[in-house]
């Protein structure tokens, strides 16, 4: 879909969370050991919970109420718009209740798989609904400065964390989101991306694949 506001940042995000659930559903699908345990003493967890937590606090803070008032004319609209919002609240619960598994020693890793699986399936359902209802709608009422403002907002949320941000952010991205996002970039912030950032990044074992030798 063409937008008339720059949405890749937005879609580069959504991309990013997904290749994370796809780790998070791999080791929920183990068998052996205390997959929860394991899932929680990965770095790919952290960062995951951490950039997802940024995300939605920044658009909860800078994007959903400026939304809600450019559309509060149309109730169609608006209830969409508080919808998207409300998914939040469904969401951050289970991430908590991942780590609470973890350090259940009696029934955690029972309840980890079925905790694990809604989480999947809950984010995955919110960010197509933003992409497929969300994204136009923002597209169509927001002005290029409202948007710009959101994106300074999370920016902000982000400030000191670049260094892992980014190389999350861009980890597996094809090369049309590449060039897209890093086409944003200042010159000296693309040249610590590719020189620093990215091959440090790379190097980092952050779903605990590599095994010990």
């Amino acid at each position: 879909m063409e937008y008339n506001l720059d949405m890749s940042m937005m879609l580069a995000i959504h991309d990013a969370l997904r290749r994370d659930l796809a780790q998070v559903a791999r080791i929920a699908g183990q068998r052996n050991g205390r997959p929860a345990a394991r899932l929680q003493a990965a770095l790919g967890w952290e960062l995951f919970k951490k950039f997802l937590t940024v995300h939605h606090q920044s658009e909860d803070e800078a994007l959903w109420p400026v939304l809600r008032d450019r559309v509060a004319p149309d109730p169609d609209r608006l209830g969409l718009a508080d919808t998207l919002e409300a998914e939040h609240t469904v969401i951050e619960p289970l991430l908590t209740a991942i780590d609470a598994a973890a350090v259940d020693p009696d029934d955690g890793n029972q309840r980890f798989g079925d905790i694990a699986d809604e989480l999947v399936s809950k984010l995955t359902a919110h960010l197509t609904h933003e992409e497929v209802d969300g994204l136009p709608l923002i597209d169509a009422s927001l002005t290029p400065q409202q948007w710009r403002y959101f994106a300074q907002v999370q920016s902000g949320r982000l400030r000191g964390d670049e260094a892992r941000y980014m190389p999350w952010l861009l980890s597996g991205a094809g090369p049309q989101t590449l060039d897209a996002v890093i086409s944003n970039f200042p010159p000296p912030l693309m040249a610590a991306y590719r020189d620093q950032w990215q091959p440090k990044y790379g190097a980092l074992d952050l779903w605990n694949t590599i095994e010990p030798a």
